[in-house]
């Protein structure tokens, strides 16, 4: 594969060497900024063997390299082994990014910029103009913007994903779509434009109520969607009166109910050539991709453009009562085919039975899969023994996976997607017995885990501010882990989702009522073991006194948490009170929805620790 690699890149440089560019950037992402890109934007993938979900490439005549961060680091030096391609590792200190580092090495850069954002674009542009800088010159750097470059060299490459388009009402989501597109026109109001153009899959998705299977893992349809006071289009490339499918027929059918015209994918460009030259229009240069702006900019004049955050994220981030009740459903429902997974791989385990991370995983997606309302995984599972689980985010490989041992630990990360809700869920169990350094690791992340559930907080607070409290406990032993405490998580859309999170970088949106987000430290050991525990939390009020309005979390995860691998003594009392106290709540929930044999298991596994 080595070979198939390196011939790619050779390709690349010799279109390079006929267009005269220095360098090609290459991103990870589709023309909406997806985090998982439908295979036809695989770029990344298809050019280096790469498989992770963040990774972004810059090819020179003399050079190749892969840009990604530590969840990755061991996957990728895997991965590019034998290909030429060298890793560079980000968000480590010392780090030259990718933007410094095409900056020193070239003057004419080639972008797709149908896959890049504006705001990545701007990031090369400004480095540029840092390393040329010369009040003395005129500047003699430039980017080449080439959209689809790889289509002339990917020949198989997959062509552009049509699936069925569904709609959810008002009693599903909580909001009708007429009342989320009063909310825009507010928005553009208040900021005095004429119309917003969203590009993001999961806003689009939000916005309109509708759900499809364009990108895995992911219910989105690849689209753009402008509203203006008066009209609301929505390109997509399903966008035709002889759709195949009933779903997508019924579909865009209560879409025209309400108002919602339906265009062609690519039709944007073609009504932006009739507005009026003083139009002016809302754009998100996070999400945007840079080719549509350079068109809009082209044929309105930057003037006609403002780039700004969009709304919609901060929308969709709060959940309204209809949806904090559906995703309480669905952790119960969700939290249940995870115990009879779970007691499923111990037993096998136990008994003998030969059984590889990929079975493992196999069989999770299958008790989940039984579940009323399932529609898929909400991203791909992570199935992980032993020295695996040190990689974040361990591919788990169909062929020669590795064999779950009756001894150490086993890492299962994974998720559904449900018409009413999305999960996420990490549980670190023990197979049999551990060593005293993966029973302290495991104790020592759990800590983490139940501080942050424990918190409570004043109004305005931002997920950077309570951070610390998922690694002091590691933190005084001097560990950590590299990646971020808590992410948010969609209804029935993407697992992760902002504006809001929980990490060490300066986000400085606040944690509001409605918000979801996850609570997941961890810790890893290359070549050993790696730790990590999660839980959902929602964020609700707390209460009001003489200091201030309060806040708290609400664990919506159901699911038990072993403790036969916990070391007492690192637990404080209050700790111990809660761990029994979350235990307890998981057998009194699911206990009823269990198989009799499995109840029994629990009821076991959530005896009180002493």
């Amino acid at each position: 594969m080595a070979d198939i690699h390196s011939a790619r890149v050779d390709a690349i440089r010799r279109m390079m060497a006929e267009n005269g560019w220095d360098a090609v950037v290459i991103s990870g992402s589709d023309p909406h900024g997806s985090e998982y890109p439908a295979p036809r934007w695989k770029q990344v993938e298809w050019i280096s063997g790469f498989t992770g979900e963040a990774g972004d490439m810059v090819i020179t005549q003399d050079h190749a390299g892969l840009w990604t961060d530590s969840r990755y680091f061991i996957q990728a030096e895997a991965q590019l082994e034998g290909s030429g391609i060298e890793l560079h590792k980000t968000r480590v200190p010392g780090a030259v990014s990718l933007a410094d580092w095409v900056a020193a090495h070239a003057d004419v850069v080639a972008v797709d910029g149908r896959s890049q954002s504006i705001g990545y674009v701007n990031e090369i542009r400004e480095a540029l103009f840092r390393a040329h800088f010369d009040p003395d010159r005129k500047p003699d750097y430039s980017i080449v913007d080439v959209p689809d470059m790889l289509d002339r060299i990917w020949e198989d490459r997959p062509g552009f994903p049509v699936t069925p388009v569904i709609t959810l009402d008002e009693r599903e989501v909580g909001e009708s779509r007429l009342g989320k597109i009063l909310r825009l026109r507010k928005f553009l109001m208040a900021e005095g434009k004429d119309a917003i153009l969203i590009s993001a899959l999961d806003e689009i998705a939000w916005t309109l109520n509708v759900r499809g299977s364009d990108i895995e893992y992911n219910p989105l349809v690849i689209s753009f969607l402008l509203v203006t006071q008066d009209d609301v289009v929505w390109y997509v490339e399903k966008g035709s009166e002889d759709a195949p499918d009933a779903d997508t027929v019924d579909s865009f059918a209560e879409l025209r109910a309400d108002g919602v015209e339906i265009k062609p994918y690519d039709g944007l460009s073609a009504d932006v050539a009739g507005w009026d030259e003083l139009f002016c229009v809302f754009v998100d240069g996070k999400t945007l991709n840079y080719s549509t702006y350079m068109m809009l900019a082209g044929m309105l004049d930057e003037s006609g453009v403002y780039v700004g955050d969009s709304p919609v994220p901060l929308y969709k981030a709060v959940k309204n009562a209809v949806e904090t009740e559906s995703l309480r459903d669905a952790y119960l429902e969700d939290g249940a085919a995870v115990e009879r997974f779970l007691y499923w791989l111990e037993n096998s385990v136990a008994d003998g039975r030969t059984v590889t991370e990929w079975e493992a995983s196999r069989m999770l997606t299958d008790f989940r899969a039984q579940i009323p309302g399932y529609r898929g995984n909400s991203f791909e599972n992570i199935s992980a023994y032993g020295p695996n689980a040190a990689l974040p985010h361990y591919s788990t490989p169909r062929s020669g996976s590795a064999v779950i041992e009756p001894h150490g630990l086993y890492l299962t990360d994974s998720g559904g997607q449900y018409v009413f809700g999305t999960t996420d869920i990490t549980r670190t169990v023990p197979m049999g017995e551990c060593t005293p350094l993966e029973k302290e690791d495991y104790t020592l992340v759990l800590k983490g885990m139940i501080a942050l559930a424990m918190a409570v907080f004043p109004e305005g607070t931002a997920g950077c501010q309570i951070d610390v409290l998922a690694r002091n406990a590691l933190w005084r032993s001097k560990r950590n882990f590299g990646h971020g405490t808590g992410h948010g998580v969609g209804f029935y859309l993407c697992v992760h989702e902002g504006p809001q999170d929980i990490r060490q970088n300066f986000n400085t949106q606040p944690l509001l009522p409605g918000m979801v987000t996850s609570d997941e430290p961890g810790i890893y050991r290359e070549g050993m073991h790696g730790v990590r525990h999660e839980n959902i939390l929602l964020c609700r009020k707390a209460g009001n006194n003489e200091f201030g309005r309060w806040l708290e979390f609400e664990t919506l995860t159901c699911c038990h948490i072993d403790t036969t691998v916990v070391v007492p003594g690192l637990l404080t009392s209050e700790e111990r009170s809660w761990l029994n106290a979350y235990n307890a709540s998981v057998y009194e929930r699911l206990s009823a929805r269990l198989p009799s044999n499995v109840a029994a298991w629990l009821k076991e596994k959530t005896s009180p620790l002493k």
